[in-house]
């Protein structure tokens, strides 16, 4: 009869799960599978529903929200007069154009910013490069406030323009952490052999890192173009000028303070859309944009941000 030693029948044990897979990636329980579905399923509802509200209210008559009391969930008829209106040339229209136009400067000029400094910061030998680091890192801890940006903005001239929305928050350093994480894990010979062929930092920048880091670039500019687009609390400090209130501001000067948006460019004669059904309207337009960007750019998100940010 042979005595089986308790040790040596623990060790493959433990072999076998130090080369299994982790934890998470083994497959759950039929319970785990029902409770994240139903999970998953509450997460999506609590938004579409809202959504599906707003967009179903924005398409009612006068008559279907008189008979709803309010919000319409359930749809009867198509209505666009509401659409119709806020595009008929009023402050609605033109706020568009200003949120569209601070998108798309603002963006470019905090990606373009953001990965200079990045590029800069991700190469070791860089003039000043713990010092910079050390600068922008300390952000993270101290924040001017409120007031002191104010007075930097009002004096450097910039209040009732556009760049008031836009250099204030040019770079964000969560941004450039992430983009420089993304840089440090370009494999250093590749940019040494491009150094070697007599390619200067810009020609590799241009040539070599941007190519490779295009998911991190396209979700880091989704989070500039989303925090540009959504831009209110800056507009209330430094815009006085109606003519030039992104749509976030217009949104809340007439829902929350309960106005109506400017329709001077309605026909005469022509009746108006319920109110209510205006302001839903606005809010699809407002948030319409970034539904429609964002499936482009989500498939970039787990190779851009999560190796960009668990690697670095």
């Amino acid at each position: 009869m042979s005595v089986i030693d308790p040790a040596r029948k623990v060790v493959p044990d433990l072999r076998r799960r130090r080369t299994g897979r982790p934890a998470w990636e083994e497959r759950p329980s039929a319970a785990g599978q029902v409770t994240r579905g139903t999970i998953l399923t509450g997460v999506v509802l609590a938004v579409l529903i809202p959504l599906w509200v707003v967009l179903v209210t924005s398409l009612a008559s006068r008559e279907t929200i008189n008979e709803a009391g309010g919000l319409v969930l359930v749809p009867r008829e198509i209505d666009f007069s509401a659409y119709v209106t806020i595009f008929s040339g009023g402050q609605v229209t033109q706020a568009l154009w200003t949120s569209t136009l601070i998108t798309v400067l603002g963006t470019a000029v905090s990606l373009t910013l953001t990965v200079l400094a990045a590029y800069g910061l991700s190469r070791p030998g860089s003039v000043a490069h713990r010092g910079l680091l050390f600068y922008f890192l300390l952000t993270f801890l101290i924040y001017p406030g409120m007031v002191p940006s104010y007075l930097v903005v009002t004096g450097l001239g910039l209040k009732n323009s556009i760049w008031a929305l836009i250099l204030p928050t040019a770079i964000s350093v969560f941004n450039l952490v992430v983009i420089r994480a993304f840089f440090q894990n370009i494999p250093a010979e590749l940019l040494d052999s491009a150094r070697i062929d007599g390619a200067g930092e810009f020609r590799i920048l241009a040539r070599i890192v941007l190519p490779l880091s295009r998911a991190v670039i396209a979700v880091v500019g989704l989070f500039y173009a989303v925090g540009y687009w959504n831009v209110w609390f800056n507009a209330l400090l430094y815009i006085d000028d109606n003519s030039k209130f992104p749509i976030q501001r217009v949104l809340q000067s007439f829902i929350l303070a309960g106005q109506s948006p400017n329709t001077s460019g309605m026909a005469v004669g022509v009746s108006m859309p319920p109110t209510l059904a205006i302001k839903m309207a606005v809010v699809m337009v407002t948030v319409s944009p970034i539904v429609l960007v964002y499936p482009f750019v989500q498939r970039h998100f787990v190779k851009g941000v999560i190796i960009g940010a668990v690697k670095g």
